[in-house]
């Protein structure tokens, strides 16, 4: 057998975009939790994953609070732990088929199934209330990692 007999492979978890952001703005009080989701991704406890869409929206968002240099940066560190996640036309195909409220949910969890990704961590496990993959809140993720450990 190969080097990999015995071994537990990390998850794969696409990060949803308020997870990101409370760490970016340090949203309060989230901002703990979803640091220590990043830091399992830092530290390869987990395989974190971004979707290639929600870069632009974090840019966005984090420039308009932080400015564009504060923006560049934080991406610039988190896309050095974090995999980027494809969007393409059979993300976009399935988002379009989906019966999510919010589209840019839908497009996350395109992305995560397409992808093949274990999961989603998300602060809003209501909005993907229509999933097949499994959703995890950050507090649900650091639990079963730190358990497992």
């Amino acid at each position: 057998m190969g080097s990999l007999e015995g071994k537990i492979q990390p998850v794969k978890v696409l990060l949803d975009t308020n997870i990101i952001l409370d760490v970016a703005l340090e949203r309060q009080p989230f901002f703990e939790a979803s640091e220590q989701v990043l830091a399992f991704a830092e530290q390869e406890q987990m395989t974190g994953y971004i979707s290639a869409s929600t870069f632009g929206d974090l840019y966005y968002v984090i420039r308009k609070n932080k400015g564009r240099e504060s923006a560049l940066g934080f991406l610039r560190k988190v896309s050095r732990f974090c995999q980027v996640a494809t969007v393409d036309q059979a993300v976009v195909s399935m988002a379009l088929a989906t019966n999510f409220r919010d589209f840019e949910d839908a497009i996350q969890y395109g992305t995560a199934v397409i992808n093949h990704l274990d999961a989603i961590v998300t602060r809003n496990p209501q909005d993907f209330a229509e999933a097949a993959l499994r959703i995890m809140t950050p507090d649900i993720l650091i639990q079963e990692i730190t358990h497992s450990a």
